[in-house]
This record gives structure tokens, sequence and C-alpha cells, in this order.
């Protein structure tokens, strides 16, 4: 009876071994990873201490939450996953009904200190998986999804048809070089498929590509390893072009088109006027929307401090052919050859111009006011009529231009010709400003 209870209670415990052989905790229970464990948690998992930790990172664009041109503040949401080596863990999965892979929670086991240089505040863990992931082999690896605040030096530029590329750069702020070895472990060209293929959201930007360099950071004599990935993003300008850049050219249109009004009222200036309060109010929208910037000023504000320029010009050329012309209406002695001079001819005829007024009525003045002799016959009157009328008609000649129309007086035909010639250099102006707006933009 012994030999048979003895014989069943081996083959029970054989049982149970190897059910617990077959459970993630006989494992744990093998490697002797508890939470109270330091030797997984306090040091780097390496037997040797001169062997470097090598941990491979990628980096994937997940959204594009935020880009603020006014603090050059890029805010994406990115995927990270890292992978490096534990010394420290190794065993048989043939031993433990094939077990290849455990999950335990993050605090059992030691991970890269890794930061990022460029974030401007605490990087917010939207997504941290609770566990961390090993295997038989002694490779770990972990996934977080970051919300990053980072800074970014904006080239403003080509707003808005600027291009940013924004730079993430990882490295650990304990271990140099020597300790732990940063790696990538995708290339560019995989790390931008991946971020296309699973990019939800971009707002106002195009996202064009992420690459990725290491570099070495010097500081205190000492060198760390660092990733630098650089997220490319080009702006959206549809909504700039249509509620700036195209109202700012309607008006310039309509400053051209003013040039149609005529010259002689007050209309005109007040159009232009009113054109140039618009551009002021433009000015101001603009001045919310670029960034203060100690490079190159940008075009789009050479196009509104510009377009401003043109429409102030426009509104002083149109006071001065209003002045011009409104001296004629004023001046009292014209210059010579704008109208007919005063002649005196002998004492039987009129001693005022006839050449504005109708020579019967002016010899008929004469002739009360005793200007001419009683004894004048009517014959005289008709040949002293005659003579007045053919001094009219010389004055009336010399009146006609080359095309027959009348002339023009002579400060108004000034006005009119500075105004002829400013259009034409006012045209050639705005068009050679636009095109080179264009050239730039698109370079």
């Amino acid at each position: 009876m012994k030999a048979i209870w003895l014989v069943c209670s081996l083959a029970l415990a054989g049982e149970v071994s190897t059910q617990e052989d077959c459970s993630y905790q006989s494992v744990l229970n093998y490697l002797n990873l508890t939470r109270i464990n330091e030797m997984f948690t306090a040091t780097r998992p390496v037997t040797d201490w001169t062997h470097p930790t090598v941990v491979n990172l990628d980096v994937y664009l997940y959204v594009i939450l935020a880009v603020i041109e006014k603090s050059q503040t890029f805010v994406p949401f990115v995927w990270v996953t890292m992978e490096w080596n534990n010394e420290l863990i190794s065993w048989d999965p043939e031993q433990f009904c094939g077990i290849s892979k455990v999950s335990v929670p993050r605090e059992m086991l030691w991970h890269p200190d890794l930061t990022i240089m460029e974030c401007t505040e605490d990087t917010d863990k939207i997504f941290q998986k609770p566990y961390i992931q090993f295997t038989h082999r002694g490779s770990v690896s972990i996934e977080d999804g970051l919300r990053v605040i980072s800074t970014c030096n904006m080239d403003v530029y080509k707003f808005p048809f600027d291009t940013q590329s924004c730079v993430i750069t990882f490295l650990s702020m304990i271990y140099t070089d020597s300790e732990i070895q940063l790696l990538p472990a995708s290339n560019s060209s995989w790390l931008t498929r991946g971020s296309q293929k699973y990019l939800q959201t971009q707002g106002e930007w195009d996202f064009l590509n992420i690459s990725v360099a290491k570099e070495k950071v010097f500081f205190n004599g000492q060198r760390w390893d660092s990733l630098k990935y650089t997220i490319t993003i080009k702006r959206r300008p549809m909504l700039i072009v249509m509620h700036f850049l195209l109202p700012l050219l309607f008006f310039l249109i309509l400053d051209l088109s003013s040039f149609l009004i005529s010259d002689t009222g007050g209309e005109k200036l007040g159009f232009k006027v009113t054109v140039l309060l618009a551009i002021s109010v433009l000015l101001l929208i603009l001045n919310d929307i670029l960034p203060a910037t100690a490079g190159r000023t940008p075009l789009i504000a050479n196009y509104c401090i510009v377009t401003f320029a043109f429409l102030l010009l426009s509104l002083l050329e149109a006071i001065l052919v209003k002045h011009l012309i409104e001296r004629d209406a004023t001046a009292e002695d014209p210059p010579e050859g704008s109208h007919c001079k005063p002649e005196a001819e002998n004492g039987n005829e009129c001693s005022a111009s006839c050449c504005m007024e109708d020579a019967a009525a002016v010899c008929e003045r004469g002739r009360g006011s005793g200007g001419l002799r009683d004894s004048v016959s009517d014959a005289q009157l008709l040949q002293l009529a005659a003579r007045k009328l053919q001094v009219l008609r010389r004055s009336c000649l010399t009146r006609m231009a080359g095309t027959g129309q009348p002339r023009l007086p002579y400060w108004e035909g000034v006005a009119r010709r500075i105004n002829t010639v400013y259009f034409c250099l006012y045209l050639l102006a705005v068009c050679s400003f636009l095109l080179f707006l264009v050239l730039e933009w698109t370079a």
C-alpha cells in the first residue's frame, strides 16, 4: 500500500510541476523576476559594465496637433518604439511549454531614460502601455505615444507658401555613448511610409517626410549618443490666399481702375482714401498672423507694405492733378497763348477785346459809351464787325490742336500728361512687383 501511495504522489507531483512549467509565472520564478528585485530595475541590465546597451529606436508621426508661429512651437503626437537587450534574461522555451515571450508591468524592468532636447514643457504620455515585453533571448521592447511640445526654428520668409522642418532629438540624460548607444531601427523612407499610413489628421499642414540621423552631443567633456528626427511639413495656403492675398490684390486692381474716374470732381480722391483705409485694416490682420522674426522680412509683409505705398503714391498723384486742374479755374493771368489777348486798333475800333463776345454787341456797347464817332456809317460798322470776326477766327484757330480738337487750358494739359505718364509707370511697377513675388514664392 505504501508503495502504491508513493507512486501516486510522485505522479501527481510531476503533473503539478508540468502545469507550473507551462505558466508565465514559472518563467518569472525561474528568472527570479519580482517587483522588489532591484537587480532588474536599479542598473543597466548587463553582466559586464563595459558592455554598452544598444537601444534601437523608431519614431512615427501620428497627429500634427498644432504649429504656433508666434511662439515657434511645434506640437505633434508621435509613436515611439524602443528595443534593447537585457543580458540578465534568458531561458529555454522548450522547458516552459514553448513560452518565448512574456509581458510584465513596466516598473519590474529597467528601461532607458530617453528624453527630447527640444521639449519646452513636460512630455505628456497620452498613451502609455502598462506592460513591457521581453523574449527568451533577452530582447525587451516598449511602446509609448507622446504628445510633444517642442520648439521649432521656423523660416516664414515664404509664408503662406512655406515649408517647415522641425526637429525632435532623443538622447539619454544619464548614460554616455559608452553606456548607451542609440541606433535607428528603420531608415527614413520606412519611417515616412509608416507615418503617412497611420497619420490621422494634419490640420492646415501637409506631411512631407521624416528623416533620421545619428549625432553626437558633447557636454562637459563627455559624449552622448542622440537620434535626430526631422519632420518636414508644408503649409496649406488656401485659407490665407482667399482671406488675405486675393482681397489685397483686388484693392490694388480697384486703385488701377480709379484712373478712369474724372479728375475734376472729388469722387476720385474719396475712392482712393477708402481703399487706403481698407489696406490699413488688412495690415492689422497681418500683424496677428506673422510671428516676430529676426531673419528676412516675409514676402507677404513686403507685399502689404509695397501695396500700401503704391496706393499712397496714387493718392498723392490724384491730389496733385486735382490742384493743377483747379489752378486754371482760379488763375487771373493764364499763360501766353491760352486765350485771345486784348488788341487795340485805331480810334474807329472798339477798345475791348471781341474774341469771346459777339462783335455786334461789343460795338453797340462802344457806340452807347461814345467810343465811336457819330459820323460812322453803317458800312463802316459792317467793316468793323468783319474785322473783329476775323480776329475771333484767328484766335479760335490758335486754340486748335493738331488733331482738330480744342486745346486744353495750360495747367489742365500738364495735369493730364502727368496722369498718363504716372499711370503707365504705375502699371509697369505693379506688374513687375507681382511677377517678383510669384517667382520668389515658387522658387
